[in-house]
This record gives C-alpha cells, sequence and structure tokens, in this order.
C-alpha cells in the first residue's frame, strides 16, 4: 500500500517515493486535509466524482472530530491500495468515538455515523498519546 502522511515515518514496506508528503505543512485543517487528499486522489488517474466527495467528506468528519472531542489533530496519513483510499487521522484523546442513536433532533453528532455509513472498513487504534482512526473508502479504477 502507497502511503502519504505529514507527521508520521513510512509504514514499513511501504514505498518510500510514495510514502511521505516532505516539505509540505502539518495537516491541521480539514481544508489542508482535503486538499492533501484531492492532490493524491489527482495521480491515481479518473475516479468517480461520487467516490471522491465520499472521501473528502470523511476526512472533513475525521478532522473536525479530532478537533472537538480530541484535542486537534496529531497525526494525518492516506494509504492507497488496490480498491481502497484509507484516510488516517490521529489525535491526542484515548477515547473511542461513540455512536449514539437520537430521536430528537439537535445540532451535532452525526459526522461518526456518516464515516461509519460511507466506510468499506473503519478501524481505532487506542494507545496512551491517544487514538488513529483508520477509514478505507472503496474505489473504483
Amino acid at each position: 500500500m502507497k502511503t502519504r502522511s505529514d507527521t508520521r515515518s513510512p509504514a514499513p514496506g511501504a514505498d518510500p517515493l510514495g510514502a511521505r508528503n516532505a516539505g509540505s505543512p502539518p495537516v491541521r485543517t480539514p481544508a489542508q486535509a482535503r486538499q492533501l487528499v484531492r492532490h493524491t486522489l489527482a495521480a491515481l488517474g479518473p475516479l468517480r466524482p461520487s467516490q471522491v466527495e465520499d472521501l473528502l467528506l470523511v476526512t472533513s468528519e475525521l478532522v473536525t472530530n479530532a478537533h472537538r472531542h480530541g484535542g486537534g489533530v496529531t497525526g494525518f496519513g492516506i494509504g492507497i491500495g488496490r480498491d481502497r483510499v484509507t484516510v488516517s487521522v490521529s489525535d491526542a484523546s484515548a477515547e473511542s468515538p461513540l455512536y449514539e442513536l437520537r430521536e430528537e433532533l439537535r445540532p451535532g453528532g452525526f459526522g461518526w455515523p456518516i464515516v461509519l455509513r460511507l466506510c468499506r472498513e473503519v478501524t481505532v487504534d487506542t494507545g496512551p498519546d491517544g487514538k488513529t482512526i483508520h477509514a478505507a473508502v472503496t474505489f473504483d479504477r
């Protein structure tokens, strides 16, 4: 799997040419994250617009949630697989996201269910320094 990351070393076995976003400022905002994702996807060639939009929405939600609930983004990466693109967002909170069913309408709380709905696979790795959420969206190529 090829990966791009602004704050971490490449994964073992990753392609070193595609593994690091060297020279770019760290990803801290949803807009910066979406820009990196768009740039990475452009290198893949033509993709279905709906799949690109899904990945951009997932990216925005994960980065926004890292700010709202996790103390900010501490790491960001994007991995390219044969049939999927995985966005990884780290923050300083070790608490896993909550999925709450709501009976009444109120602001907020819809981002995590959106991520779960749009992704093929979502994993949460927790540790003493926080967590990393890996969210994979399927792509037809």
